[in-house]
């Protein structure tokens, strides 16, 4: 028996035009057997929950360079139940500081990536979070 490609959504909210390290991600996560759905950029929370819903991932991840993590991501949580898609692991990486994690998590995300974060640590993380629910 196969098992299914884990499916996750790499997605650059707001108006941040930066997404190299998006893409940098998406292919680590894919040469890691993942299934990628890469959004493009500058795209709203409803748009990124809406395609969440859309194609079943397992995984939301928000690539976030302009600092505006925090708004953005109150934002999306608040879609996450009307949506249907609390039950997808949350992750958020990019330009991150260290005093923002914990509001971050508190929001519900499950994990956070700040730039420079190996990325064999992401590939572990889904793997850990999505095969032991």
């Amino acid at each position: 028996m196969t098992r299914t490609p884990i499916r996750v959504l790499v997605a650059k909210p707001g108006l941040d035009g930066h997404d190299v390290g998006a893409k940098v991600v998406t292919r680590a996560l894919m040469n890691a057997g993942f299934e990628v759905i890469y959004t493009g950029l500058r795209r709203s929370a409803t748009e990124i929950a809406s395609i969440a819903r859309d194609e079943d991932v397992d995984v939301v991840g928000l690539s976030i360079l302009s600092g505006s993590h925090l708004p953005l991501c109150e934002k999306f949580a608040g879609l996450r139940e009307e949506y249907q898609i609390t039950d997808k692991l949350w992750m958020v990486g990019g330009n991150i500081s260290r005093q923002d994690v914990a509001a971050l998590l508190t929001l519900g995300v499950d994990g956070v990536f700040p730039v420079g974060s190996p990325l064999q640590s992401i590939v572990d993380f889904i793997h850990e979070k999505t095969r032991s629910a």
